[in-house]
């Protein structure tokens, strides 16, 4: 492995890449994927899409605004001109925090022009979650809405606050403030202009965070010629987006399934994308029938819960339906598309490898299946010891391509990467015609509603409580979001093991992490389940999780004792 000379005066990420040995293989097996040595994804996503189709067509669309491309470039560069003004070097991160809006799109822009590294957060997560980040990737600025500023206060990261229109600035990790001002104060004084940073195609564009199975999140390191490849692969070869496409969709851009489904994959062909602050499902038909949305990226959840609504047919007017995040059960892809006329594009992908390696679309989706590997990309079904096994036998998903993983100075690399593979922790079956489908996944992780949610992570929040002495999360089958956190908690003697005290928990599990954590089935033990050595025995717990018998605590069910 060769990296091209870094535009980064900040070396903090080429000096926490992963070793060399522990990297996947990478392959470029198709010509559009070999790019110039010298690449700023921003100038190529934005400036070069600007001088293809020019700067008057819709860019970016919202329930209150309406940007062009040439507005959003005018804006990219002030804010990167800010950020340089700001003393923000090549290399050096920047910590993104806001809802789906044009002002976050404008800051992400900006900060790759200038060369730094984005790092862009859910708005929904709590300051002990957020400290994590910080502590992980060590940030020097927050670009931060105003609406959201709370959680990050206590934690010393000098911000530029921002509002649709507006940004303030406050200076210093003491707090004080230097100087107030808003966005557009800021940006005005600066030119429309900008000299993009002439980036290294492998030079760090951004760190995606992803929950771990320990608890502690991990930070995944992406090149900005990776973020051209997630559109030379899935989106050109399977979405097959027009420049007249208007793009919609529920996942934050901070999830790497929604910064390529809302911002790579329709800046990448020329199209406009409709951001919405709150994206329920309800919210999504309406939205997408009022602003003509022909392309839309949710999850399943969403679209079974788009079908009981009734008003799916408002969705007829689609091209595009991917979903992702989640396993497709096979009756709603069924559904959807008697009552669209549209096949669903299911897919998979992962923060780790960017976006999308396995999908199908239009006369090749045969529902029940994932799909087939996505061009520029390979996959395997591996056993415990890397041997590939026959088709039609359960095993490990492994794929390589033109992404792959790469942990910020994590020890977990090694984990995920083996022999050139990258392990997705998920249990696949390849059938005859080379069709993966997805039977399970082979970790810890808890797949809720399209969101990935860690055990432990949950665990360590209730241990805060004082109430509890002893807990356990696991996920437990549930028909409407795939899987929901099932908790398992040892309270101190005297505390009672009734309805209230379940509620209390879950509410103190949404007042310390980001809510769509919290335990939506609350049992309480009088001990755990472990071995002779005091290993805790999870898959007794997920037996009982997945019980037809198994009574939670918010059913009215006693205290139990799990032998």
């Amino acid at each position: 492995m060769s990296l091209s000379p870094s535009a980064h005066v900040d070396t903090f990420c080429r000096d926490n890449l992963p070793p060399p040995a522990q990297w996947p293989e990478l392959v470029f097996d198709l010509p559009e994927l070999h790019y110039p040595d010298r690449l700023n994804a921003a100038t190529r996503l934005l400036d070069d899409t600007v001088a293809r189709f020019g700067a008057d067509r819709p860019c970016l669309l919202s329930p209150t605004e309406h940007w062009t491309y040439g507005e959003l470039l005018t804006r990219a560069n002030q804010i990167a001109a800010v950020l340089v003004a700001q003393g923000v070097v090549p290399g050096n991160r920047v910590l993104l925090r806001g809802p789906n809006n044009p002002w976050l799109v404008a800051c992400w822009f900006g900060v790759l022009k200038a060369g730094a590294v984005a790092v862009t957060t859910m708005p929904m997560l709590r300051a002990h979650e957020l400290a994590k980040i910080v502590e992980s990737c060590g940030p020097t600025l927050a670009l931060v809405d105003d609406r959201f500023t709370d959680e990050l206060a206590t934690l010393g990261l000098p911000m530029l606050t921002y509002r649709t229109n507006l940004v303030s600035v406050e200076c210093g990790y003491s707090h004080t403030q230097h100087s107030r001002g808003e966005l557009g104060v800021l940006a005005r004084a600066m030119p429309g202009t900008f000299d993009d940073i002439e980036t290294a195609a492998d030079d760090v564009a951004l760190l995606a965070f992803t929950s771990g199975t320990t608890g502690r999140p991990k930070a995944t390191m992406h090149f900005h010629r990776d973020l051209l490849a997630i559109a030379d692969t899935f989106s050109r070869h399977v979405l097959r987006p027009e420049k007249d496409d208007v793009f919609a969709g529920s996942p934050p851009l901070a999830f790497t399934f929604g910064l390529g489904g809302l911002l790579v994959f329709p800046m990448h062909a020329g199209a406009a994308t409709l951001l919405l602050e709150k994206a329920s499902p309800i919210e999504l038909i309406e939205r997408a029938t009022e602003h003509g949305v022909t392309v839309l990226f949710t999850a399943p959840t969403a679209y079974r819960a788009i079908l009981a609504s009734g008003h799916a047919t408002k969705l007829r007017g689609l091209r595009r339906a991917v979903s992702a995040g989640e396993s497709l059960p096979e009756p709603v892809a069924r559904e959807f598309h008697q009552v669209t006329g549209r096949w669903l594009i299911d897919g998979i992908g992962g923060t780790e490898m960017l976006h999308v390696f396995i999908a199908a679309a239009d006369d090749d989706v045969r529902p029940g299946a994932t799909g087939k590997v996505v061009p520029g990309y390979r996959a395997a079904v591996l056993d415990v010891d890397g041997r590939p096994v026959p088709d039609g036998v359960p095993g490990l998903l492994a794929v390589r391509g033109p992404t792959g993983c790469r942990y910020l100075h994590d020890a977990r690399q090694g984990s995920y990467v083996r022999d050139g593979w990258n392990l997705t922790g998920d249990t696949f079956i390849r059938d005859g015609d080379g069709y993966f489908i997805y039977q399970a996944r082979s970790d810890d992780m808890i797949v809720s509603s399209g969101y990935n949610i860690a055990g432990p992570e949950v665990e360590e929040v209730l241990l805060r409580h004082p109430d509890v002495v002893d807990c356990a999360v696991v996920a437990a089958p549930d028909e409407a979001r795939g899987s929901i956190v099932a908790a398992y908690v040892v309270l101190r003697a005297g505390a009672a093991a009734d309805s209230a005290t379940a509620t209390e928990l879950q509410t103190f599990v949404k007042g310390v992490a980001a809510p769509y954590k919290y335990p939506r089935r609350v049992e309480f033990l009088d001990a755990l389940p472990r071995n002779a050595s005091g290993k805790l025995q999870r898959y007794l717990l997920r037996e009982r999780a997945g019980s037809q018998v198994a009574q939670s605590v918010l059913g009215g069910g006693a205290r139990k004792a799990l032998a």
